[in-house]
């Protein structure tokens, strides 16, 4: 990373408790982890959905998307992984400054990038989601057809397959999506942040 000694910071005079405020709600980032294919995305647009319907602002970053513009450079590389996570992570900052609650869906496979993340922001504003499912799981919904692939050969480093995935160690929620619902996991993720005061 280039540095220079040119560059100062320039604060603002609308501060994130200010935001925070207004916005009557915390602007923590859910952090959703797990296996391609473990229901990361499907249950954050579901959550999307019912925090705008009570009014909530929020914003959803997805690992596909992302990939189409801000992150169109990298590969799936472990370095390229660990520079994607950096970026969203910086991009959730962000977001988190600004007020609204973010919500993340990345595989992010190495528990030390998720880690990073969550020390770029204050206590109790990083929220680590593990989508719980196992491998057989994943593979038998295969929505994109990326196990296929990376059985056949046809894609390289697949995590959960030829790559690892390091399983959360103390999470502040899991959801297990072969026991679960997609509703019952948004019904689950709602009570938590009433419970913690978040929304």
């Amino acid at each position: 990373m280039t540095q220079t000694n040119n560059i100062v910071w320039h604060d603002s005079v609308v501060a994130k408790q200010d935001r925070v405020q207004q916005n009557n709600h915390q602007s923590p980032v859910l952090w959703f982890t797990g296996l391609s294919g473990s229901g990361k995305s499907t249950i954050t647009v579901e959550l999307e959905k019912a925090l705008f319907e009570k009014g909530i602002r929020s914003y959803r970053l997805d690992g596909d998307n992302i990939r189409h513009g801000l992150n169109n450079n990298l590969g799936f590389s472990p370095e390229d992984r660990k520079e994607n996570i950096r970026r969203i992570g910086e991009v959730a900052k962000l977001l988190n400054d600004a007020g609204l609650i973010t919500l993340t869906a990345f595989i992010s496979p190495y528990r030390e990038d998720r880690d990073n993340v969550r020390n770029l922001l204050a206590n109790g504003d990083f929220i680590e989601v593990y989508v719980k499912c196992s491998l057989e799981g994943c593979e038998a919904r295969d929505p994109k057809g990326l196990y296929q692939k990376a059985r056949a050969g046809e894609i390289k480093g697949f995590t959960g397959i030829d790559a690892p995935y390091e399983e959360p160690e103390k999470p502040e929620l899991v959801i297990d999506t072969e026991d679960n619902s997609v509703e019952e996991a948004v019904a689950e993720i709602l009570d938590f942040l009433k419970d913690q005061q978040y929304i």
